[in-house]
């Protein structure tokens, strides 16, 4: 991993990019030697996969059903 300073990103930016395209390799970027943001690659998510998490999710009622006036929160009503 690679750390710049701000005046070097801004002076190398397409060279840091063609070398981040290349190798993968994360860049972070620092201020008063604090690191404040990170370039990394850029790595599609497939949006299409469900998250394996979801499909443990059970609803046990109708969510489309209508609540009862019971079940309206009092400042609902």
């Amino acid at each position: 991993m690679k750390t710049l300073n701000i005046h070097e990103a801004k002076t190398n930016l397409s060279a840091i990019l063609k070398e981040i395209e290349e190798n993968g390799e994360r860049v972070v970027i620092c201020r008063n030697g604090k690191p404040i943001a990170d370039i990394s690659a850029h790595r599609p998510v497939d949006r299409l996969k469900v998250h394996p998490e979801l499909s443990n999710i059970q609803i046990n009622y109708d969510p489309t059903e209508p609540l009862s006036e019971d079940e309206w929160p009092e400042s609902a009503r």
